[in-house]
């Protein structure tokens, strides 16, 4: 009898060995690779996911940008190269004066004959194919400074989509946190304020913009409430006036998405722990002290997620300016997502409209990175 037996242990047979289970790796080597196949393992639903709706259809955009293709069209898409970008991208600015103008458009020729002149197709000039953009004329018609681009409507999308982020970021941040510091002090009747705050949040944008539509109306209770306050003010029909439509859609976002960020500014306020508080109290901070040095700091990741979610949302503006205003009066409400939505569905050129579309892709996350690095430099 082995030593084995006479032990009292009992002989395994040659089954159970093959199917005994097997144990996690005892060296640090081979228990790395391990973790690293289940790691991939656990990651590969996600990762397809990411690759099937969103990394396969960022190529198909970009891959589209370079051709004519149009949505409805028996005729095959044809490869045109960058020139869907460089329409979308070309700005140029010229200034004639009266010199220039009697060349271009004769003694008699005022400054935008010379112009026309100037950007007409077969002109040969660095202007061919160009649209007016802005322009400064002098009085008399015979000299004047112009922005020309391939496309006037992109700049001026881009400017509205941009001054539509700058307002709203700061304000819809900055207005969110402090409804939170409202609602977060005990008071009877906070959790009421913080329903009302938030209903707005669950109502679909779709009916919050045509509400505020009959708002805006020139003989609408925006127009009579202000009516009632000061008599003497004239009712303007603020979605109809270029220096008025976006502002009253900024107004309108604002108070839609506001209460949103308040409960994450909420959920940020209720994890600084209560001792902070009473330790600054004991050394005498005041109300901005204690802000400053103990709630601010403490709510430094809640920033950077509020930051870059409103950021997104401003820069993809689109459903507010399709029900309200479709992008006018006068251009002065389209945006970029707007305006590639008008050119591949409504003019169905798919391959110009996937031109503006990864375009808006590159900015959005250039801003995206370069928020992420002034946020880590001030975490660091």
């Amino acid at each position: 009898m082995s030593l084995t037996h006479a032990r009292g242990r009992p002989k395994r047979s040659v089954t159970y060995m093959r199917n005994r289970p097997r144990r996690w790796p005892s060296r640090p080597a081979d228990r790395h690779k391990a973790e690293a196949r289940t790691g991939r393992l656990f990651t590969a639903p996600a990762m397809l996911l990411l690759l099937i709706f969103l990394l396969i259809p960022i190529a198909l955009a970009l891959s589209l940008g370079f051709t004519d293709a149009k949505l409805s069209s028996p005729q095959p898409a044809r490869w045109v190269g960058l020139s869907n970008f460089e329409q979308l991208l070309s700005l140029k600015q010229v200034t004639l004066d009266e010199a220039r103008v009697r060349e271009l458009a004769g003694m008699d020729g005022t400054v935008r004959t010379a112009l026309r002149s100037l950007t007409k197709n077969g002109s040969g000039t660095p202007y061919e194919g160009l649209s007016v953009l802005s322009d400064s004329i002098a009085a008399d018609g015979k000299s004047g400074s112009f922005w020309l681009a391939g496309d006037p409507m992109f700049w001026k999308s881009l400017r509205n989509t941009a001054v539509f982020a700058l307002v709203v970021v700061p304000v819809q941040g900055g207005l969110g946190l402090l409804l939170a510091l409202l609602v977060n002090s005990k008071f009877r009747g906070r959790v009421f304020f913080r329903t009302v705050f938030f209903l707005p949040v669950v109502m679909s944008m779709v009916v919050v913009s045509i509400l505020w539509a009959f708002l805006y109306e020139k003989d609408g209770l925006i127009n009579t409430a202000i009516k009632a306050v000061f008599p003497s003010w004239e009712p303007i029909a603020f979605l109809a006036e270029p220096s008025t439509a976006l502002a009253a859609i900024i107004a309108m976002s604002i108070w839609q998405a506001v209460g949103f960020h308040m409960i994450i500014w909420l959920a940020g306020l209720q994890t600084i722990p209560a001792e902070l508080y009473e330790a600054a109290k004991m050394d005498g901070a005041g109300a901005w002290r204690t802000f400053t040095a103990v709630t601010w700091p403490g709510l430094r990741h809640t920033f950077v997620f509020v930051l870059v979610t409103i950021t997104i949302a401003a820069l993809g503006l689109f459903t507010q300016i399709n029900v309200m205003t479709k992008g006018g009066p006068l251009d002065s409400t389209s945006t970029l997502v707007y305006q590639a939505f008008t050119e591949g569905y409504g003019k169905q050129r798919i391959g110009y409209a996937s031109a503006i579309s990864f375009v808006f892709f590159v900015l959005v996350l250039c801003v995206a990175l370069i928020q992420r690095r002034l946020t880590r430099e001030k975490d660091a």
